[in-house]
Formats: structure tokens, sequence, C-alpha cells
């Protein structure tokens, strides 16, 4: 009996013959899941894509892991962690850093900028040497080499790696209390050459990357200092347990974190932005059911002479109520397939094509991923099956009265 409802059901959905207004409305509600499921699927592979070129932007702000210290700036005990980080075989390489609110001038204008001191292993955990495209990475043979974000370096006008062009000055201020005699004690300063520019992004706006012994001296730190060791790993998936070996080894006054960890704030504004994006594309897959409410309604009152033709030859109610429920989820399977291919080859249109820009230069990015496919037929299936059951609950009073 259960063949035969699917059987009546999907002759009802594929026979050409029978009511127009029938079959319009049935395919419309088809059309209608088909198109929220292609939306829904092509906005969610954006945001993957999006979400990836964010970790991207970012890759060169954090590393793998990040060495602190939890009582006050500087780390303690360098030398016990430089030997600790060189003897564990999942580590490729570890730099040490420093950063620091600076002040920075050039011909009469200011801005205040980030100044990050880093040592020459710095590129080999953080690759930021591959991004600067204009100029070259500082060579540490001086420390007042540096490399400069781009906006930062348009906004002051500086010369890049112009030896006939005035330096720029960096100040930082000193610590310390009592009376100030003269600009010495207020502030130290550096001049400086810029070598390079690199583009920035909302995480390393107004950054300025220099030799650590820079930023040693502006801060009047001991040499071999530092405030930070970033780290990379040889395999990000052993990420969490390499963290914790180097919790039980190094004690104390020691905490380290992950990239997603140092991020946790934007991390958790990408996840909150992804589920408003399910929350509201769920919301217009639940609306457009409503077409499919809307054909399993209409299908009954076209057939009711066929039900009750049914009922007398000893059809059960409940085999009748599961044809139509056949009905509505054939149209949902229908629209859901068809959806995700159409979403699919938009997707790939976008990724050939590169039509829809996001700014001028700058087109929107897709990532294809099995896992939005079964999110996208997930909710189109709960809320089309959910539909489907409840409107084809038909009572018996209703198909034996004339």
């Amino acid at each position: 009996m259960k063949n035969i409802a699917f059987y009546i059901a999907s002759r009802y959905l594929l026979s050409k013959k029978g009511s127009t207004a029938v079959t319009f409305i049935t395919w419309l509600a088809a059309v209608a899941m088909s198109v929220a499921v292609a939306a829904m699927f092509v906005i969610i592979s954006v945001f993957s894509g999006l979400e990836d070129f964010n970790k991207s932007l970012i890759s060169n702000l954090h590393a793998d892991l990040t060495i602190k210290s939890t009582s006050g700036k500087t780390l303690k005990n360098l030398d016990k962690i430089n030997s600790v980080l060189k003897k564990n075989t999942e580590i490729s390489s570890f730099s040490r850093v420093i950063e620091e609110k600076t002040y920075i001038n050039y011909n009469g204008k200011g801005d205040v900028a980030y100044l990050r001191g880093v040592d020459s292993a710095y590129t080999k955990v953080n690759p930021v040497d591959k991004t600067i495209f204009y100029g070259s990475y500082p060579s540490f043979e001086y420390s007042n080499e540096v490399i400069m974000e781009r906006s930062l370096q348009n906004r002051l006008g500086i010369p890049v790696d112009d030896s006939n062009a005035d330096f720029s000055t960096l100040f930082m201020p000193k610590p310390g209390t009592g009376i100030i005699n003269k600009e010495e004690d207020i502030y130290n300063k550096k001049e400086i050459v810029v070598c390079g520019v690199f583009p920035g992004n909302e995480q390393l706006n107004n950054y300025i990357i220099a030799p650590i012994e820079l930023a040693e001296e502006l801060l009047n730190l001991p040499k071999n200092s530092a405030y930070q060791i970033v780290i990379k790993l040889k395999n990000q998936d052993n990420i969490n347990s390499v963290q914790q070996d180097l919790l039980k080894t190094l004690g104390k006054d020691i905490e380290i974190k992950t990239k997603e960890e140092e991020n946790a704030a934007f991390w958790k504004m990408i996840n909150t932005e992804k589920l408003f994006i399910y929350l509201i594309f769920a919301l217009v897959i639940f609306i457009t059911t409503f077409n499919l409410a809307g054909a399993i309604i209409i299908l009954q009152l076209d057939k009711k002479e066929q039900a009750k033709s049914l009922i007398s030859l000893g059809f059960p109610l409940a085999h009748l109520r599961m044809t139509y429920f056949y009905t509505g989820i054939l149209i949902v399977v229908l629209g859901v397939i068809s959806g995700l291919v159409l979403g699919t080859a938009l997707c790939y249109f976008q990724l050939y094509t590169e039509l829809f820009k996001a700014v001028e230069d700058l087109p929107f990015p897709v990532k294809i991923v099995g896992k939005n496919y079964l999110i996208v037929a997930t909710i189109a299936s709960v809320f089309g099956i959910a539909i489907s059951w409840f409107f084809s609950k038909i009572s018996k009073d209703y198909i034996t009265k004339t």
C-alpha cells in the first residue's frame, strides 16, 4: 500500500494530464524551494570564502602559538624558553617579538602607530616579507630599516627606499616619575628609513615592522628581550597537544595562546554573523515552504473526487494521507536537488569569471564545501517534511461529505 501511495504521489507530480492550476502551483512550489535553496547555498558559500579570506588576512599577524608572560610585559627566563623550544621536534621555527605603540613624525606630519620589533627568524613564522608590494624587507644589517603598512605610509607621504629623502622619526614615551627638565626626559626617539611597504587590513592598520634591536633601544630594554615568542609548527593538527606540553614544561608565569585564542573577539564576531546568516535564510526557506502547503491543499481540493473513489474501493485513509505527504516530499526533494545544482553552478560561475566585486579590485570570494550542502539540504528538508506532514492530515469527513 505504501508503494501505491508513492506511485500515486509521483503521478500527481509528473503527470501532464489534469488541472492546469494544480500543475502550475505544484511546480511553482518546487521552483520557489529551488530558488530559496540556491540563494542560501550561494550566500553561505560566499561567507565560507570570506571566512577563509579573513583568515589569510590575519595569518601574518598571529602565529600558530604565541608565548606571553602573565607577570608583566617582558618574558622572563628567556634562555630556558629558547632551550625548550629548540628541543621540541614539533616546532618548525620561533621568533622573538616586541610590540608597543609609538608616535611617528615626518616633515611635520604625525600619527600614532604600532611598532612591532622582530628578529631575523620572524619571516619563517609569519612570511610577511612575501606580502611586500613595493620596496624590500629589512636586511637586519641596520636597526633603523623598517617596513610600513600602506595606508600609514600614504597618509604621512613617506618616501620608500630613497636615500636622498629626509628621515622619519619614531618617538617612544619614557616611563618614570619626577620633574621633566629636558626633551630627552619625555621620550626616546630614533630616525628610521622605510625600505618597504606591505598591504594593511583591519588587523594590521598603522603597523611598522622593524628589527627587534630598534624596539629594545626605544624601550630601554636589555638585548635579547621579548614581549612574546611566536611559534610555527610543523603540523598544525598537533597544536593543542604542543600547547599543553609547553605549558607543563615552562611552568608558571607563562601563557600560550593559539591563533584562534589570540583572535577570540574576531572569531566570535565571525561566528555570530554566520549564525545570523543561517537564521535569516532558514526563515526565508520556512516562508517558502508555505508555497508547498498551498500546493498540497490545492491538490486535495482538485483530487477530492478521486480520493472518494479510492476510499470507496477500500484504500485506507492513512495511505491517502501518505499520498499527499509523499507529494510534498517529492516537491521538496526536487526543489533541494535543483537548488543545490543551481547554487553550485552560480558559485563556479563566480569562481571562474569573478564578475561580482566586493570592492573594485576584489571579487567576492567563494568556497564550495561539502558541509554547506548538508546544512542547506537539512534545513530545507526539515521544514519541507514538517509542512508536508502537517497539511497532509486530511480528515475522512472532508472526503466523504458531498
